[in-house]
């Protein structure tokens, strides 16, 4: 075969595996693409940097400070009502509520929000639940909406409410890397559908009808582009409250300022720490789902939203299947370095052209040209590019290893700074420890296949409650574990986090016991003791490495659970924690004490106090009570 005929195969073979790749993509068939296309889009979104919103929307935040001054989670109806009343007195376009009011409250609370919500132009939340973890396309679909995602039922609003109201489906679609990549802008179930919240929204504010073509839909006569599924493609502005925020506390306090209401949209919602309802970001780690929502909006109302619709995907196809019959090319007809100069040209002038495209609202694909272009070129040029796919491979499986075992704050933290805790580093944090009581001895009556059976529930139940407050759990001890808050570095509500973290467990322990068989629940407890001080943080091993703590804090957390055991108490606190907390008494818990005693194995006194899960006449009193 001479020279040319290797050429034309070679370009050929290329062509085909261009049109391959981006025919499996397009299948769904070829995952992993998707996790490249976010991490690149992150970068890309990097690269464009933080712009201007429009000045259209305007967030009302439910945040940690209305809670603080309510001492309750979710918002009562009744104050919720306020909110929304004060809003609407001061003459707002919309006001989008992104709650979902799918639970009856207390009646009288419930009868004003329903009263206030009939007095403005009002968009409620409602929520689609889906059969699987991935949304669903019906078999046998035909026409324009054939691509929707399909529900088993939309979550709606109590009718008190929605008969007041418009509503909207208010899920986002997120890529797998935890970031919304699209908003869906029609929903289905078997014989319905449902638009979603940002559309209904939009459509409300800009008085404009809704219409649905086969590729696109219009707002009176405003296209809107979105993809072939109807979802809208999301980048962000910049980090959290580049929309414009204001708190909800600003209502109660009487200083909600008019102007930042009147005559916009404003979105309800929620951004209180640990609520769940916050997203990774190029821009931000934890990025409130309200203001993904009002990005979607606020792209609606502007026509700003970056495009990524069927004549997009078009070009992604030619590109997948012409670049790598290029590179080949070059390569082919120089087999030296100006080959190699050559390709790298066209490959540098590819990703400038991509990330031009993506900065001025076109969202062309980076992934599947790399992975259409890369192989032919790897296999062109021979083994040792092979052997480097390999070891890309390789550390692309390690990193997913790292990411089973570390937390994910550790995980992210890893990923920026590979030497973290490579030398030890002192700082302060909250350990929580638990353990569980007799279980040695159950052990050795238990089958060991049983007793696995009973530790496995108990072990997830660390974790959630690890992974709820934002703890690391650094290790499983069989019947015990050690949680530590303050890594990948402290933070000023470490010790609120641990002392909420404790309590969860107290509580989900005694659920656990209560649900096991009466012949095992009755022989086993548990104990659990919660600190806070200075530690040492380092990794442990060589090959085989996990981070850890200890120092004097973490011993004294250890010696707790047996101070806890010793006064016929579960959980023990010391005075350090929950003045790092600012705790006070929970009216749904006991804290008795103090004890002034000492610890084993260490010289002073320690001031302990017990929480418990129940009333008991004798210890009624707050901590702050018995302090006075």
């Amino acid at each position: 075969m001479n020279r040319r005929v290797q050429i034309v195969v070679a370009l050929v073979l290329a062509a085909l595996w261009g049109a391959g790749i981006f025919a499996a993509h397009a299948g769904g068939h070829l995952a992993f693409l998707d996790r490249l296309e976010a991490t690149l889009t992150d970068l890309r979104t990097l690269a464009r940097g933080v712009r201007s919103p429009p000045d259209l929307v305007t967030i009302v935040a439910i945040d940690d400070t209305v809670v603080k001054r309510g001492g309750s989670y979710p918002l009562p109806r009744a104050d919720l009502a306020r909110v929304v009343d004060t809003i609407v007195q001061f003459k707002p376009k919309i006001v989008a509520i992104d709650l979902l009011l799918v639970d009856r409250s207390a009646a009288i609370g419930d009868a004003t929000l329903a009263h206030t919500l009939a007095t403005g132009p009002i968009v409620l939340a409602a929520a689609a639940i889906f059969p699987n973890a991935s949304e669903t396309v019906a078999s046998g679909s035909a026409g324009p909406l054939a691509a929707l995602p399909q529900a088993e039922r939309f979550l709606l609003p109590l009718p008190v409410f929605a008969e007041h109201a418009d509503v909207g489906i208010v899920n986002v679609a997120t890529g797998q890397s935890g970031t919304p990549l699209s908003v869906p802008m029609l929903f289905r179930t078997a014989d319905k559908v449902e638009l979603s919240f940002p559309l209904r929204v939009a459509s409300r504010a800009l008085g404009k009808p809704l219409t649905i073509a086969p590729d696109h839909l219009m707002l009176g006569d405003r296209a809107v582009p979105v993809d072939t599924d109807f979802s809208l493609p999301i980048t962000y502005y910049g980090p959290r409250r580049t929309i414009r925020t204001v708190s909800a506390q600003s209502v109660f306090d009487g200083t909600l300022d008019r102007k930042a209401i009147e005559n916009r949209i404003v979105v309800i919602g929620t951004a209180v720490a640990g609520g769940g309802d916050f997203f990774p970001t190029p821009f931000d780690s934890l990025m409130p789902g309200v203001e993904v929502i009002s990005t979607a909006i606020t792209y609606l109302l502007s026509g700003d939203s970056i495009v990524r619709d069927r004549k997009v995907h078009i070009a992604d196809g030619l590109i997948a299947i012409l670049l790598p019959m290029l590179l080949v090319g070059l390569l082919a007809w120089r087999r030296s370095a100006l080959g190699f100069v050559a390709a790298a040209a066209v490959m540098a002038a590819w990703a400038g052209l991509n990330l031009f495209a993506f900065t001025h609202g076109v969202w062309l694909d980076a992934a599947t040209p790399l992975a259409a272009a890369v192989p032919p070129v790897a296999a062109f040029i021979g083994v040792q590019l092979w052997a480097g796919g390999r070891r890309t491979q390789y550390l692309a499986a390690k990193s997913r290893s790292l990411a089973r075992l570390q937390a994910p704050a550790v995980q992210e933290w890893l990923a920026r700074d590979p030497d973290f805790l490579a030398k030890p580093v002192r700082q302060d944090a909250a350990i929580v420890f638990i353990d569980l009581s007799d279980f040695t001895a159950l052990s050795q009556r238990v089958d060991p296949d049983e007793l696995q059976d009973i530790l496995r529930p108990f072990h997830a139940l660390i974790d959630k409650a690890a992974v709820d407050c934002g703890g690391m759990i650094t290790s499983f001890l069989g019947d015990g574990a050690m949680i530590l808050f303050g890594l990948p570095r402290a933070m000023p509500d470490d010790a609120a986090r641990a002392l909420k973290c404790a309590i969860d467990l107290h509580r989900g322990m005694e659920r656990w016991i209560a649900s096991l068989p009466p012949a095992i629940g009755k022989q086993i407890g548990f104990k659990i003791g919660a600190h806070c001080g200075p530690i040492v943080a380092s990794r442990l091993g060589e090959s085989h490495q996990h981070i850890t703590a200890n120092g004097d804090t973490v011993n004294l957390a250890s010696r707790l659970m047996e101070v806890a055991a010793q006064n016929g108490a579960r959980l023990a606190l010391t005075d350090t924690l929950l003045d790092a907390a600012d705790f006070h008494g929970a009216p749904d818990g006991v804290l008795s004490g103090p004890l002034l005693t000492e610890i084993r194995g260490r010289a002073g006194v320690v001031t302990v106090w017990f929480w418990r899960d129940e009333d008991r006449p004798s210890q009624t009193a707050t901590r702050a009570e018995m302090i006075d």
